[in-house]
């Protein structure tokens, strides 16, 4: 295996691109060795789901697209990253409870951190940004 294998894709922010960003995601892990049924695939099944989904609900039209960044650095860390052209990065609280939105980010946090992994946002050159999380990997390398 390469010490660095690297895909992206970039889509419009619509609703149904959220979608094809979790699908593209699964195929190059499977590609790159996990399987499907792994707890890990789960996981990064959910939290590209909901980084996505923040790329499309929460930019305001200021994003008409988001990339979808997936790297697998010296078979040891995974890092998936999600980049909007959207200047706001992701709120830190919780919401109320009876509100029915707003956990994405705790979400993903939650299920990071479950994993052993890290979550950060950095600045883009645009004046966007990209919310990136790193897990370890751990498929054998063949």
């Amino acid at each position: 295996m390469a010490d660095l294998q690297e895909a992206s894709v970039t889509l419009p922010s619509e609703p149904a691109s959220v979608t094809r960003a979790r699908r593209y995601v699964c195929d190059m892990l499977a590609g790159w060795g996990l399987p499907g049924d792994s707890p890990t695939v789960d996981a990064v099944r959910l939290i590209v789901s909901e980084l996505a989904t923040n790329a499309v609900l929460h930019t305001s039209g200021l994003s008409p697209t988001f990339t979808v960044d997936v790297r697998l650095e010296g078979a040891a860390e995974l890092r998936i990253g999600i980049t909007d052209g959207h200047p706001r990065w992701p709120r830190q609280a919780s919401p109320p409870v009876r509100q029915e939105g707003g956990r994405g980010m705790v979400i993903v946090r939650h299920l990071t951190a479950e994993s052993g992994g890290s979550l950060h946002v950095s600045p883009t050159r645009a004046g966007g940004k990209t919310v990136w999380i790193s897990l370890p990997w751990a498929v054998p390398v063949s």
